[in-house]
């Protein structure tokens, strides 16, 4: 089996498509061949040493979180899938030929199963998020980074919970967040003007997917710093706001039957963009620019 891996920290340089032990199923889990796996953050800073608490690396590292694929290996007490069935949904190690998979939903019938591979990290984080901050049908929710793979995914998965959404994007990008039920403010200087504007001047949670405004613009929308959450500005804990990066908080199955209802309806669209996973550098290289539209899958 092949698999996307790295001996040593460092930027996409240091990936290479290359042979792997093959996992097996563990009880409560599949494996599955996959058919694609999206990359996430979470991936390059993994793979940069940037969540390694400043230890070295021992052994070979593996990178993947969410996917898609055709189970081909049932564990100890799971009964609600058989091989054979396609599913998505979170795992480990999932760039590579197969993987395994802690929670998973059937792909819906007419689904793309590319788009399915892109949406279990987005829509965990989602709705982890969205719970944290308590947002609620008929709140306004400004969402800092709206078009990106999480963001976008974000906006849709709130719209259809009845919240109200404001977004930033990048001028080439406001059209896209119109499209999927966001109103669109451009970001950078005069970004709370233009929030507070585009939400006749009430904001009642934040959303910082990209990490990249001062805490200070983000904390002046609301009234109180538990109202403003991250996934991207770890450095600004001492200003109060709630960040999150996974852990004890994931409710996963609940997120992925929540992603999996709205790509059914076709409440959820992903834009997809496919590499070869002998292409993952490059792939990595512009994840590694930050300007990516949707989310980027790689394919055995």
């Amino acid at each position: 089996m092949h698999a996307l891996q790295f001996a040593e920290f460092g930027g996409p340089e240091v990936l290479r498509w290359a042979l792997a032990p093959e996992p097996h199923a563990g009880p409560g889990e599949v494996r599955v061949r996959v058919l694609g796996a999206s990359i996430n953050p979470v991936d390059w800073k993994v793979a940069g040493g940037f969540m390694s608490g400043g230890q070295p690396l021992t052994g070979t590292g593996y990178l993947g979180r969410d996917g898609a694929g055709v189970v081909d290996e049932v564990g100890d007490g799971v009964v609600d899938v058989h091989v054979g069935d396609l599913v998505w949904g979170l795992g480990s190690a999932t760039q590579a030929e197969h993987a395994v998979l802690g929670s998973w939903v059937p792909v819906p019938d007419g689904v793309d199963p590319l788009v399915a591979a892109a949406a279990g990290v987005a829509v965990e984080t989602s709705e982890r998020g969205l719970r944290l901050l308590g947002a609620e049908p008929g709140q306004t929710l400004f969402v800092d980074g709206g078009s990106g793979g999480v963001g976008a995914v974000l906006v849709q998965v709130a719209v259809a919970r009845g919240i109200r959404v404001v977004a930033s994007a990048g001028p080439a990008n406001q059209e896209r967040l119109r499209a999927i039920g966001a109103t669109p403010v451009v970001y950078g200087d005069g970004l709370a003007e233009r929030v507070r504007a585009a939400a006749a001047g009430e904001v009642d949670v934040v959303f910082d997917v990209a990490g990249k405004t001062d805490v200070d613009v983000l904390l002046g929308l609301v009234a109180t710093p538990h109202q403003v959450l991250s996934i991207a500005n770890f450095e600004a804990a001492a200003a109060g706001i709630q960040l999150t990066g996974g852990g004890a908080d994931s409710r996963a199955a609940d997120a992925l039957a929540e992603g999996n209802r709205l790509l059914a309806s076709g409440a959820l669209s992903i834009e997809v963009q496919r590499f070869a996973f002998a292409e993952a550098v490059q792939a990595y290289e512009l994840s590694l620019t930050g300007h990516v539209r949707g989310k980027l899958v790689l394919t055995p």
